[in-house]
């Protein structure tokens, strides 16, 4: 994609109409690798078109799987001829769920050789819990020159406590014991909908993972795992971003193809800044006609309020009446987007992990940047709620996470185009 690319944002369209979500990112990136573990063709439904997948879709193509896409959301996988443990260093290194490369290879080859990931940069992000979990397997981790090197004779079914509820650590300690011989034990789980949507394809597969969704999952190790057709969940942040963007902009938006469950943190925030949101089976309409009220935000692993989330609750209580407070519990440095949003009139002031939020009349149109993922599609909403035209360059981080957005916006009213 050109560097040079922007998006332009004119503000203040009411948003109005219907927009369906697509499969959820952190699912997909987690599930793909999971192939590695599967003998014979796995068919993997309802996977969203971006960047982030296309690159995992690639890792699995050079390490020897061949992979044929149905459409643009349908993937067929047969990773019975990939023959080396060693994932490719340039594509490692641009995003960060690359990690999931070590656990899956360990589970395939009892060994895995994979470079430290990239992705977005929200300060230090320790992979000690997943070394600690590979090790109880009977593993042994080395780091050399930025590379990890994980290598078992045989890997043993163990009982691990994680010390801080880590999803990542989950995820890949599910896949490396999947096929360890007995049933290992993982307390202090994250329980995240994207880790019971890996286990529940796996469970497909023919693997016997119990508990996900808990903080106590069990996996009893099986001696193989044949093929079968999955469909992935659609995406809790995506939603998110979507009622976030309705409440901001204010009209109506019915939101569909969701698991409103996913999303109560969520709906009871938007809520408490009284907006309206009504649930039905699998769709949430967000709407608002009087003004925001103040709200205090803390991000927390699941069922609490995500922190994918918090740069565009940060938009949203910037449009509220008083002073808010946004608490950052899980990464340690998640406010990069904040000068950013300063350019367009903010009032926000960052203590450590915590934001003080003055609630303005309106945000202005400037030129912004999208420091990372979530903090890009907060620039695109604030744009939509300023004054005047709000131009969003350095695309990329939002097209690994967002299938069609402007698309999607424009789709339900959104003044927004790509040039």
């Amino acid at each position: 994609m050109p560097a040079l690319e922007k998006l332009v944002v004119t503000g203040g369209n009411k948003l109005v109409g219907e927009v369906t979500i697509s499969g959820a990112k952190n699912a997909a990136v987690a599930v793909i690798p999971a192939a590695i573990l599967v003998e014979g063709v796995c068919r993997i439904e309802n996977i969203p078109a971006i960047k982030d997948v296309a690159i995992i879709i690639e890792m699995l193509e050079q390490l020897g799987a061949i992979v044929q896409y149905i459409d643009k959301n349908t993937v067929e996988i047969d990773c019975t001829k990939i023959h080396t443990y060693t994932a490719p260093y340039e594509m490692v290194i641009r995003m960060r769920a690359s990690y999931y490369l070590v656990g899956a290879l360990l589970g395939r080859f009892n060994r895995a050789k994979v470079a430290f990931p990239g992705g977005c940069d929200f300060g230090v992000r320790p992979i000690d819990q997943h070394i600690k979990g590979f090790e109880a397997l009977g593993v042994k981790v080395q780091m050399k020159h930025g590379i990890i090197h994980a290598a078992a004779d045989t890997l043993k079914a163990t009982q691990v406590y994680m010390d801080v509820v880590s999803v990542g650590a989950t995820i890949n300690l599910i896949l490396a014991a999947v096929k360890a011989k007995g049933t290992t034990i993982i307390e202090n789980a994250a329980k995240e909908p994207h880790v019971v949507d890996l286990a529940n394809f796996l469970n497909a597969m023919g693997a016997n993972v119990k508990g996900a969704g808990t903080d106590v999952i069990k996996i009893r190790g099986v001696e193989r795992l044949t093929g079968g057709t999955y469909s992935i969940i659609p995406d809790q942040i995506e939603a998110g971003t979507f009622m976030i963007a309705a409440a901001a902009a204010g009209g109506d938006v019915l939101i569909k193809n969701v698991i409103p469950k996913h999303l109560e943190s969520v709906t009871a925030k938007l809520v408490e800044m009284k907006a309206n949101v009504e649930e039905y089976d699998d769709a949430i309409r967000v709407s608002r006609t009087g003004k925001l009220v103040k709200a205090n935000v803390k991000t927390i692993p699941y069922p609490g309020f995500p922190t994918d989330l918090q740069p565009l609750a940060a938009v949203l209580l910037c449009m509220a009446e008083g002073t808010s407070t946004i608490t950052e519990g899980v990464w340690d440095s998640r406010f990069q987007y904040v000068d950013e949003l300063k350019r367009m009139g903010a009032k926000i002031k960052v203590e450590g992990r915590m934001a003080v939020i003055e609630g303005v009349e309106r945000l202005s149109g400037a030129p912004v940047k999208a420091v990372d993922l979530r903090g890009g599609a907060a620039m695109v909403i604030a744009g939509l709620v300023g004054e005047g035209i709000t131009e969003i360059r350095d695309l990329s981080h939002i097209d690994r996470g967002y299938e069609y957005f402007e698309e999607k916006l424009a789709g339900i009213g959104a003044d927004i185009r790509r040039i």
